[in-house]
């Protein structure tokens, strides 16, 4: 025996030993089951389960063993088990007539500790909840007392009276430790009484716990199949003679599908694409929906216009039925079916009888028949269920007899085998990778079949023929030819899935341009089934290669037929620039005023802009607008933005593309684009960025001297008058600039538009400070711009110093404009003895000195008092001239 300790002279003879793990109970054993992600065992006793935690015990580097550690008991009252499964912290215990799901948790609660005593998390049930002991008195050799059907979901299964209580016995060094336990499923059925002889038909058999696991998408490789599997769903599944039941049990518990046997089961066993049931003589497979359940907790955008499963609602259904004379067991291993069939069957040990408060009888069942030594007619089968490919080739063959009816029944046919494929796949591990590519290609091809019967069958889920024909790796071009596009009878209809489909694969922009022929065909499908959508399908790209007559004629129907508007009118303008006609452009194009074409642009962005392999491309349309009607394509396009059709970068790619201008040049059209942006004041648009960008292209211009590659569409004072964020030149600003002639009317633009950028409310100024060393401070528009700035920086010491410096002129203005208030006393403290010592310095400017000096005294004077007055005078002046300003100030009191 090999138990826990394992001694050093056993590795030497291992291999050549049987290993035996010896695991002793304190009760008899009833049932056990196996986890099959862990391989942790769990026993059923009479009246608790004992879980054992498989362990790899290492001797040495080379040398390592099995074993189990007992690790937990569940204690359970008022349910005997019968059958059990166990999976990854899942528990699943079957009576007779009941069936309880529970979900043991491994994290404490509420910064729990490690409880290694009996915790008990769910109270005994009362009498009252139960069998009375009223009714326990009555029951007779005459009377039977039943318990009538019950079924309990998620918290509400607490309340089924099992009492359930967990005991942890592990060592602390434990990887898996259950703490608490929760409470899934619970359901009770009654018993048959219907004959009066009461038989093995009323009890449950063939509990089972089936995992599926995390696969990733089916289209990519799974390089890393070595590594733990994560759970992905959990089902649940468990059966009477006659009927079977599959739960899905993780993140949400309900009943899936219901399975109705033709006769008596003895056994069945679920996989993750069957379901397989033996009679007495027959061999049953049924479909199972757990990969549609999986599918779309694995994916949560499942069910959108991209992919697509069918539902887990749907119909199960009987796939075939085998003869086999005499089954008894079964179990399932990969794609092999392994039976057990007595040829002579007798009579088999009956299952104990059922628990008291179920069914209880005082009269005893007859004795168990004990079977001989040894018998003879016993079989053993190993079938190999068919591949799932060559499955799904026979399906798709006879679902061409209904391919005619259109009917319900093909797509159920088709959606049966589709699930067939999918289940394969999400257990790639033990697939070929030839198997796989084969499963992969027979996917894509029943994803074709499903969105042909969506797309021409007229049903309410007519829009998934879209994902089914996006997840089959189908072009647009080879879905078309699969259209039937003439009908028996010779008319021609087009169903709404097809047109569904069409439609959003137009809208998407695909970068696939269909032939001549086939838009042809397109424009033909829609003029019929929806005119109204037919100056949309026109603009896209996908649709380039249509005949502009067959478009215009298409179009002028939609007039006659009373449906005109500016979108048909800019469509047949579009047509007409591509065909060269330009009178019939001009004709359309006057059709409307500006405004009502900016808003036939807002509802067909494509007329301008086109996706083609994930860069904004301008339209013809576009290219001749900016030629002959930029205002209304800059106009167009802050429509587009306005209206969330068009993001920033790409719309300032869009006018570089346009311009032909990479991304180093800024064409003057998307200045224009920037200028339009802050006078519609959008939302979205970030203030500070937009004045960095305008900022930076009218310092980059003035210092280069470089005029706009075209004329812009507002001048300075159009900007100030129509934008509040373009603020009035402050008037000083006037005179700096009036000692250069500014003859360039480009460059004075620029500078009119930087400073009255500067001058507005908005702007950040300490941001634009390091941006301007490119303008020379020997420019006038170098020295308007850094005044300018200090100025708003409130630096107004550094500015008298420059003004005086560079432009005495304007020295007064600017003290008029920027020193009131808290400023007033630099008049005194700051402009006067400036002023002072730069005229007893003399020189060319000592006029202009003097002009000033005598403003400045004016104001002074007008200030302060006589005594602070003196004060601020300087010491070496000449009284005469003084005086009258002295004069003025002492009278100033006498003459208020």
């Amino acid at each position: 025996m090999i138990g826990h300790n394992v001694e050093a002279p056993f590795c030497e003879t291992f291999r050549d030993q049987m290993s035996i793990v010896e695991m002793p109970l304190s009760e008899a054993p009833l049932c056990v089951s196996c986890c099959p992600v862990r391989g942790d065992l769990l026993v059923g006793c009479t009246n608790k389960l004992v879980l054992f935690s498989l362990k790899y015990q290492i001797i040495n580097e080379e040398f390592s063993v099995l074993d189990f550690e007992l690790s937990l008991i569940i204690h359970l009252c008022n349910i005997t088990p019968v059958e059990i499964s166990f999976c990854v912290g899942y528990v699943a215990v079957m009576s007779d007539l009941e069936v309880l799901i529970l979900k043991l948790e491994s994290n404490p609660k509420n910064g729990e500790s490690v409880n290694h005593h009996p915790h008990k998390t769910n109270r005994q049930m009362k009498p009252a909840e139960g069998i009375s002991n009223e009714a326990l008195q009555l029951e007779s050799d005459d009377f039977v007392i039943c318990q009538k059907p019950m079924e309990l979901l998620g918290k509400k299964s607490e309340q089924s009276g099992i009492s359930v209580t967990l005991e942890s016995t592990g060592l602390d060094d434990e990887k898996v430790k259950y703490f608490h336990v929760q409470h899934l499923l619970y359901r009770r059925f009654a018993p048959d009484i219907s004959s009066c002889v009461l038989s093995d038909d009323i009890k449950l058999h063939s509990l089972q716990l089936l995992p599926i696991y995390q696969t990733g998408s089916l289209t990519s490789e799974r390089k890393n199949l070595s590594q733990e599997k994560e759970l992905l769903s959990l089902f649940c599944f468990f059966s009477l003679p006659h009927v079977g039941y599959l739960y899905m049990i993780v993140k949400s518990v309900e009943l899936m599908s219901v399975y109705q046997y033709p006769e008596r089961s003895q056994q069945a066993v679920l996989t993750p694409q069957f379901l397989h049931v033996i009679t007495s003589n027959y061999l049953q497979c049924f479909t199972v929906r757990c990969s549609a359940a999986a599918a779309r907790e694995e994916d949560p955008d499942m069910d959108s216009t991209i992919k697509a499963c069918p539902p887990v609602s749907m119909d199960v259904c009987a796939l075939r039925i085998q003869l086999f004379i005499g089954l008894k067991a079964m179990c399932h291993f990969k794609n092999h079916i392994i039976l057990l069939t007595k040829a002579d069957p007798e009579a088999v040990p009956e299952r104990r009888e059922s628990p008291k408060r179920l069914l209880s009888r005082k009269a005893t069942s007859d004795k168990l028949k004990t079977p001989p030594v040894a018998e003879a007619g016993w079989n053993l089968y190993i079938v190999n269920t068919i591949s799932p490919v060559q499955l799904y080739r026979e399906m798709v063959d006879y679902s061409n007899t209904y391919k005619t009816a259109k009917t319900q029944s093909c797509i159920h046919l088709l959606s049966e085998a589709h699930l067939l494929v999918r289940a394969a796949l999400m257990d790639a591990s033990q697939l070929e990778p030839a198997e796989k590519a084969e499963l992969l290609e027979a996917f894509k091809e029943s994803c074709g079949h499903l969105g042909d019967c969506y797309s021409r069958l007229d049903t309410q889920y007519s829009h998934l023929a879209l994902p089914y024909y996006k997840m089959s790796g189908l072009s647009m071009a080879e879905v078309l030819a699969r259209v039937d596009w003439v009908a028996e009878d010779g008319s021609q209809k087009y169903e709404r899935g097809l047109i569904f489909y069409i439609s959003h694969s137009l809208y998407e922009n695909l970068d696939e341009e269909l032939s001549e022929e086939l838009a042809a065909r397109v424009v033909q499908m829609f003029q019929v089934a929806e005119p109204k959508q037919l100056p949309h399908v026109l603009c896209s790209p996908s649709m380039k290669n249509i005949n502009p007559l067959t478009a215009i004629s298409y179009l002028r129907k939609l007039d006659t037929s009373g449906f005109s508007s500016v979108l048909v009118t800019l469509t047949k303008a579009a047509m007409a620039l591509k065909m060269g006609d330009l009178d019939m452009y001009q004709h359309e194009m006057k059709s409307y005023s500006e405004m009502k074409l900016v808003c036939g642009f807002i509802l067909e962005p494509r007329l301008l802009i086109q996706q083609k392999k994930g860069r904004s491309v301008p339209t013809e349309l576009a290219v001749h607008l900016k030629e002959t009607q930029p205002g209304l394509l800059v106009a167009s396009v802050l429509g587009l933005q306005k209206n969330n059709k068009i993001g920033i970068e790409e719309a300032d790619s869009f006018f570089k593309v346009l311009c032909g201008k990479d991304d180093d040049m800024i064409p003057q059209l998307l200045v224009d684009f920037w200028e339009a942006q802050l006078v519609a004041c959008l939302p979205d648009v970030l203030l500070q960025k937009l004045f960095f960008k305008l900022m930076s292209q009218y310092i980059w211009r003035l210092s280069k001297r470089q005029p706009p590659d075209t004329i812009p569409l507002r001048t300075s004072e159009d900007l100030i008058n129509a934008c509040s964020h373009y603020g009035l030149i402050y008037p000083w600003v006037n005179i700096l600039i009036s000692s250069d002639s500014l003859a360039d009317k480009n460059y004075a633009e620029d500078l009119f538009k930087l400073q009255s950028l500067i001058c507005g409310p908005s702007f950040d100024i300490a941001s634009i400070v390091p941006f301007l060393e490119p303008l020379s401070e020997d420019s006038v528009a170098g020295l308007s711009v850094q005044v300018l700035c200090q100025t708003r920086l409130k630096e107004y010491e550094q500015c008298i110093d420059t003004l005086l410096e560079r432009c005495p002129e304007a020295i007064i203005p600017y003290a008029n404009h920027e020193l009131k208030e808290e400023n007033r006393t630099l008049w005194w403290k700051k402009l006067l003895p400036e002023l002072c010592q730069r005229i007893k310095c003399g020189g060319e400017k000592y006029q202009l000195y003097l002009s000033s000096l005598k403003e400045t005294l004016s104001v002074v004077a007008v200030e302060l008092e006589l005594r602070d007055f003196l004060n601020v005078l300087p010491e070496d002046g000449t009284a005469a001239f003084f005086l009258p300003y002295l004069l003025y100030c002492s009278r100033k009191k006498s003459l208020t």
